[in-house]
Parts: structure tokens; sequence; C-alpha cells
């Protein structure tokens, strides 16, 4: 006889479990999760601050990239406001007829906004031609000198940073979906566990390989780390030569899996199926996709619909159904279904 579990028993009877990769592949574990480092992880980084910056949205990014200008221009512009300030040339009514033995540093810097002005006309280059450091006060040119060489520095990083978010192999992984929910069904005479995947771009992938880790509930509330292997067809272990349309793979279901006493047997224990998707355009940039599953998300006595048809006119064509699922032949009996709520559950 085939034990059903339902929902509301195998689920809803113990407390809800933060999850640990979301489906879109983020890590879940927020700043509770992180509490531990405390101060220290601010230090840490900042002190990757290249990192720092490309995992940083793209709002972030461009706020920071006009807030470092601007702080970078508002600093020099005191600086060289101070400058005209202890030369005397904020006392000079006249920068073209300045008083004999007076050498004034930078012409027309007679208020902060003129500072400002100059330091932006400086930093970008521009030279309107009313102001400019006169080669007679070596303050002026080597304040010059040290903008210009850390405005330089500082255009490098941004542009950079830029350059790198935009042509990140990680962007490819987008164009990579994960079947919403695992289905558990017949392939080939054995039961097993399927997940689906599909490259909505037609630009195809290659040396793609699927790795699984089953994080479980233990004694204590640890989490213990077991691999799960998935194949794909025919070819084994080995990775696929070529990803450009919806592929499916499965893990047995046997005595041996350590899947089995979490889906085939009673066991209520939380755990958490996280996939790895890794993959390389034909630039051989490498780029990895992730998601998660769940016990509810997770469908018994199910398959996935074929994804790949023929037209009228002899031309493959990819369904645009390829994550529907369709009834599955019955399951051994050895193992228990885990009903997800729709009310099918049956007896054999």
């Amino acid at each position: 006889m085939c034990k059903v579990l339902s929902k509301a028993e195998a689920v809803l009877s113990r407390p809800s479990c933060q999850r640990l990769v979301n489906k879109d592949g983020r890590c879940s574990l927020g700043s509770r999760g992180r509490g531990a480092l405390g101060q220290g992880r601010w230090l840490l980084a900042l002190q990757d601050m290249w990192g720092l910056m490309l995992a940083l949205r793209w709002r972030w990014v461009v706020l920071a990239f006009c807030l470092s200008f601007l702080f970078h221009w508002l600093l020099f512009a005191c600086l060289w406001y101070l400058l005209a300030h202890f030369n005397g040339d904020l006392d000079v009514p006249d920068h073209d007829a300045p008083p004999e033995g007076h050498i004034v540093c930078v012409k027309y810097i007679n208020s902060f906004t003129a500072a400002f002005s100059f330091s932006l006309e400086t930093q970008l280059t521009i030279g309107y031609g009313t102001m400019y450091p006169s080669g007679d006060c070596p303050s002026a040119i080597a304040l010059l000198a040290v903008q210009m060489l850390l405005g330089l520095m500082l255009e490098a990083f941004i542009t950079g940073a830029f350059v790198a978010k935009i042509a990140r192999p990680q962007k490819r992984a987008g164009s990579i979906q994960f079947s919403p929910e695992a289905v558990v069904g017949q392939h080939q005479g054995q039961t097993c566990l399927m997940i689906r995947a599909t490259n909505l771009l037609w630009r195809p992938l290659v040396d793609v390989r699927l790795n699984a880790v089953l994080y479980q509930e233990c004694e204590g509330q640890a989490l213990h780390q077991t691999t799960v292997d998935f194949y794909l067809d025919q070819l084994g272990g080995q990775p696929c030569p070529l990803f450009f349309f919806p592929l499916t793979w499965y893990h047995p279901l046997d005595r041996r899996s350590p899947l089995y006493p979490v889906l085939c047997e009673s066991s209520t224990a939380h755990f958490e199926l996280v996939v790895f998707l890794s993959a390389q355009e034909g630039s051989g940039d490498s780029c990895q996709k992730r998601t998660s599953y769940l016990r509810q998300e997770v469908q018994f006595d199910r398959r996935f619909v074929p994804a790949l048809g023929m037209d009228s006119r002899g031309q493959f064509k990819v369904s645009p159904q390829y994550f529907s699922t369709a009834h599955s032949k019955p399951l051994d009996k050895d193992c228990v279904v885990q009903i997800n709520g729709d009310g099918s559950e049956r007896m054999e």
C-alpha cells in the first residue's frame, strides 16, 4: 500500500523555515544571517571595493558614479578656494591688474562658485579660457597635477566598473530558466526526480553541467549537505555539449539516493534542494544559474510534457508550454506520495 502524506500533515505540521536560495538564485540569508560578522563586515567590504561595485545594482552604481565625481569636484573646489584665500587672491579687485609684486595663482577665482567652476573645468579638461593657473605659482601647478592624477584614477575605476558590469557573463544566466516545480514520475522504467531548464536566447550554450546539493535539517537544527547527481538522457555524468532547447535532467529515486528518505518515506524533516547549472558561451565566458526546491515545490506522479516537436513543414519547434506537466505512470508502491494539497490523494 502506498502511504499518502497531505500537504497539511507534511508541511504545516512543522514551523516554516527560511529557504537558503530563492527561486531566482539569490541567497536569502539577509542581515540576520550575516549579523555575526558585526562591524567588521563593513571593513571587509571596503577592502574589496571592486567586488563591491560589481555586486551593486545599476541604480546604486550610477548613484555612486555621480556622488564620487561630485565629491571630487567639491573637494578640489575647496582646495582651490583655500589656495586663493591664503595667497590673497580673494582680496585683489582686478586680477588683470594685480598689485605690484603679487602673483595671482589662478586668474578670476574670487569666490567659491568660481573655484568650483575651475575644479570642474580642470577635471573635465574643458578649458573655457577665462580661468587658468599661473606658471609662476608652484602651489597651483602642484595642486593641478594632484587633481588630474586623482581624477584620471577615478575615471579609470568608474569606467572599468561600468564595462565590467555590462560584460559580466553572469548576465547571460538571466536567459536560463528552471521549471518552477520539480516532478517525481516514471522515466525509463525508474522512479525519478526530474528538473527542466530552458535557454531563452537563440545563442546556444556549451559544456552545460547540472549539479545539486541537498540541505537537510538534522539534530540541533544543523544543515547537512549531500551531493545529488542528475543525469541527462544517455550522457550520464558528461556535460551537455549544446544547450539551445529545453532539457530535462533526472535523478533516480532508489534506496541509495539521498532524496529517498525525504521523498519516499514518511520523513517530515525540512530539506531544500539547491540546483546549480553551469555553462559556457562560445566566447569561453562561463555563467551559473541557481534555484532551489522545497518539499511543497515537488509534484508527484507527474512528468514534463514534450518540449520539442515538429511542425507541418518538418521543422523542429519548441513548445511554449515547456514547463507544463502531465500525469505519469503509477509510482512504485514502496514510495510515499507527497500530495501538494490539490485534492488528488489516492491510495493503492
